[in-house]
């Protein structure tokens, strides 16, 4: 074999690096294999850490993952700028859900109730009150929901200053695709690499998004079961910040979001659509983000448009991550984060590392599948589904 690590992490986004960088911190000699490191989800993705304004009826246990993950953000946070010199823009100036018509209201208030049955800090408020937090809103919101403690990071800059942390902890970046794993009759002793080289490790951890699912040399009862879910996303740009905090809206039943950053950047996302592989932004697909942005924050249609990017999220049946040791021995998944891929980066790290608790563990444990194979149908591709990414 080429070279021999404690630890090699597939994967360089922003769940594989910040794995990477909690493990290696820890002393041991880390490498994370990915020909683009940096370049995929993570790239497209908005960076909203909301788990209580997005929270929905079906996914509490993805709640207690995500505020779990919110509560270690400002430490990981303060932590990465130091260790990189890089600054992420962290913000921590909430969530402001709104509602456009008076049917959105009416669901606005039925997610209130529930929010506040579950003790979840959120404040009601009337559109007056929403305009007087965001003077760019339109006059035709009918109301909003505060979600203070929601907050946001831009996700490049976070993969950026990972790279940047690693580096100076000498961790190595393989930049090359991963052709299979090396195994022998008892365990993972590494992986394969596309250039035919190997690369031994004491320990794998899969964390390569919407392509865990494709990685040969798994036995069929250990492949995660991930789907790619395409999510068109659109930058814009400002001289200055057009918003204060995150503008989450539902527009006559349809989803959007604005996520401003502190050079002037806004981003608008986000389509989520079963498309398989696909990666074509789409004219309908930015359309629809436009329409729906516009009625929210007319003055949005007077920005400069910055980018346009399609990334894949990697989804499960059930929503929920998989991220811990597998059966087979030696390794272990960090995959199938969906649209809280930024969200719960430091929870996944911690949990990788054997430093969160044991219940965490349980909720997201891969060995869910291989007990229990899910029966919920995966849908076919072609058929959209409402907005949810991040």
């Amino acid at each position: 074999m080429a070279d021999h690590f404690d630890v090699l992490v597939i994967g360089g986004g922003v769940i594989g690096l910040s794995v990477a960088w909690r493990t290696a911190a820890s002393g041991l000699r880390v490498a994370v294999v990915d020909p683009a490191p940096a370049s995929g989800a993570s790239h497209a993705a908005a960076g909203m850490l909301a788990p209580v304004s997005e929270v929905t009826y079906t996914e509490e246990p993805l709640l207690q993952l995500g505020l779990a993950s919110l509560e270690r953000w400002p430490a990981f946070a303060a932590e990465l700028e130091v260790a990189s010199g890089h600054d992420l823009d962290y913000r921590t100036d909430g969530t402001l859900d709104v509602a456009f018509d008076s049917d959105d209201l009416a669901a606005l208030d039925e997610l209130a109730t529930f929010i506040g049955k579950l003790g979840l800090p959120a404040q009601r408020l009337t559109g007056r009150e929403c305009r007087r937090l965001e003077p760019m809103l339109a006059p035709s919101v009918r109301g909003g929901l505060l979600a203070g403690g929601d907050a946001w990071v831009d996700p490049r800059r976070v993969t950026g200053a990972l790279l940047a942390a690693l580096e100076r902890l000498g961790c190595a970046l393989i930049r090359s695709r991963v052709a299979g794993l090396e195994a022998s009759p008892e365990t993972v002793t590494g992986v394969r690499l596309a250039t035919g080289e190997s690369v031994g490790a004491g320990r794998v951890i899969l964390a390569a998004g919407v392509w865990s699912g494709a990685l040969e040399g798994l036995p069929p009862e250990v492949l995660p079961p991930v789907r790619p879910v395409k999510g068109q996303i659109m930058r814009l740009r400002s001289p200055t910040p057009i918003l204060q905090r995150c503008v989450r809206g539902v527009v006559h039943g349809s989803h959007v979001y604005l996520v401003p950053r502190g050079d002037g950047e806004l981003v608008v996302g986000a389509t989520q659509e079963e498309m398989g592989f696909d990666t074509r932004v789409t004219a309908g697909g930015l359309w629809e983000l436009l329409r729906d942005a516009r009625e929210l924050v007319p003055g949005v249609t007077e920005l400069e448009v910055a980018d346009v990017v399609a990334g894949l999220r990697p989804g499960t049946p059930d929503n929920l991550p998989l991220i811990g040791p597998t059966s087979l021995p030696g390794l272990s998944l960090a995959t199938g984060h969906h649209r809280a891929g930024v969200l719960l980066a430091p929870l996944t790290a911690d949990l990788c590392s054997g430093e969160a608790d044991r219940g965490l563990s349980a909720i997201c444990s891969p060995l869910r599948f291989q007990e229990a194979p899910p029966t919920s149908p995966t849908p076919e591709p072609g058929v959209s589904t409402p907005e949810g990414s991040r």
